[in-house]
């Protein structure tokens, strides 16, 4: 399979550019001034890429802080697009990323990508090595090899600022139950559990056979972008393509980020070394169960595997769970008490007792629920302002800071490996279904099933299974 492929260099940009040598004339703050005044010098010239849905609320919530200006629009769909467009009628609008970066480079300073999955890393890594700051939305990367080139390229440049969209890790919680962990509360944790009610969207379906014309307002083939050239289907805009593998990372991708980051800073935990998985069967006809490896499957339990760190005695089990299952409830929540937040949650089981959170890690509880009002550790760890909302500020305040300046809840460095965790747990659900013919007319073998499969964090591999290996880098298609 090829290898990520590298965008084109600061330098090629800047050759191709058709620009004129000229900047932006900028007014002195003494000249504008005002109370409140923010001097154009001292903003944040946003990109977004991506600006419908997600993408909207994300430049949004840049702009709302007064220290950042968007200063251009990018998306493949007009009609998704519409609403940034209103809101921001200075911007100038683009429909290619690739176009926007290679004019526009000089008069940008930072980067938001909040497009489908499978286009998230192409775009971020051409921006870093620009010297963009970037934000990327969640789940950082479709696969496992583009999260590792981003996590490696956050060290490559050092003065580009980075943030995932997973708004959660900002939030109190997460610093809550970091503090009752560190204070030795519920003592050495061995089990963690995360779980979900979604997806809510199609999943475990085939591939809509009736074609359409794409929507006169939208750029098909930049939709797709580094997937396959196919034909447009009304199914997937502007949400379904969370469930089809060439574009989404299903339920995990969704919320992984969201249910797992809490056990990562709680824990320390960076790279899995193993994984195992099953998952739920969808039925084609009263008899027949169907096998559809395009879609992601409705359900699934996926259990991850993680070396000891310096804040655990022992090797971490963390259980995914998705399409409504959930873990037994502990022994120590009532029979009428809510479990997680009801769809959701993240429950942590140690040797002296047991936490658990509900989604973005909010609501942090320690069971049984009568030690909240008998346990009392310090608070060690700076809170956000705004908690999830100040997720946004506390990036535009880092990019205008300076790398290294100030913290940041959701940096590549962590982001990274995190995302490879739920990609790696994607990986034993796609080799799970993986089908292998037997004999002629003797139907299939499932080899990825009843397997723990063993990963080479360095080689970047599975040991055990070459199969699944297909599904760690995927292959651009010709042209980007």
């Amino acid at each position: 399979m090829s290898q990520v492929p590298e965008a084109p260099s600061r330098r090629d940009f800047v050759k191709k550019s058709t620009l004129a040598a000229a900047s932006f004339f900028i007014v002195p703050r003494f000249v504008l001034g005002g109370k409140g005044y923010t001097a154009p010098s001292d903003q944040l010239l946003v990109a977004g890429i991506g600006v419908g849905g997600k993408g909207e609320s994300d430049i949004a919530m840049f702009a709302k802080t007064g220290k950042a200006r968007i200063a251009f629009l990018c998306d493949v769909d007009d009609r998704r697009a519409a609403n940034s467009r209103k809101a921001f009628p200075q911007a100038k609008y683009y429909k290619d990323w690739r176009k926007m970066l290679e004019k526009e480079h000089k008069h940008i300073d930072a980067v938001s990508v909040s497009t489908p999955d499978h286009n998230h890393a192409m775009p971020a890594l051409a921006a870093m090595q620009m010297g963009k700051h970037v934000y990327v939305q969640k789940p950082l990367t479709h696969d496992i090899a583009e999260a590792r080139a981003l996590t490696d390229a956050a060290k490559r440049y050092p003065k580009v600022v980075t943030q995932m969209g997973n708004q959660g890790s900002s939030n109190d919680g997460v610093r809550q139950l970091m503090e009752w962990y560190d204070a030795g509360t519920i003592g050495d944790v061995h089990t963690v559990y995360c779980w979900t009610d979604r997806p809510v969207w199609p999943q475990g379906i085939a591939w809509p056979t009736t074609t359409a014309t794409p929507p006169a307002e939208l750029d098909w083939d930049l939709w797709l972008g580094t997937a396959p050239k196919r034909d447009y289907v009304d199914h997937l805009i502007p949400f379904n393509w969370r469930g089809w593998w060439p574009y989404g990372t299903g339920a995990l991708g969704d919320m992984g980020c969201h249910l797992m980051e809490a056990p990562f800073r709680v824990l320390d935990l960076e790279y899995a070394n193993a994984v195992q998985a099953s998952v739920g069967s969808v039925y084609v006809d009263e008899f027949k169960r169907g096998y559809f490896p395009e879609s992601c499957p409705p359900s699934s339990h996926v259990t991850l595997t993680f070396p000891k760190t310096a804040k655990t005695k022992q090797d971490i089990t963390m259980h995914w769970m998705d399409g409504g299952i959930q873990p037994e409830r502990p022994d120590e929540l009532g029979a009428n008490e809510l479990f997680g937040d009801g769809g959701n949650g993240i429950l942590f089981i140690g040797d002296k007792g047991k936490m658990m959170a509900s989604t973005y890690a909010e609501n942090p509880r320690l069971l049984p629920l009568s030690r909240n009002q008998e346990v009392s550790v310090p608070q060690t760890l700076a809170r956000v302002p705004g908690q999830a909302n100040g997720h946004y500020g506390q990036w535009v305040e880092a990019c205008l800071a300076g790398a290294g300046k100030t913290k940041l809840s959701s940096p590549f460095a962590l982001a990274g490996p995190l995302t490879e965790a739920l990609l790696m747990a994607n990986l034993a659900v796609r080799g799970y279904d993986l089908q292998k013919p037997k004999a002629a007319g003797q139907g299939f073998d499932y080899p990825g099933r009843g397997r723990k499969l063993l990963w080479d964090n360095q080689q970047m591999r599975i040991t055990n299974l070459d199969e699944v290996n297909q599904f760690v880098k995927r292959d651009y298609r010709t042209g980007w």
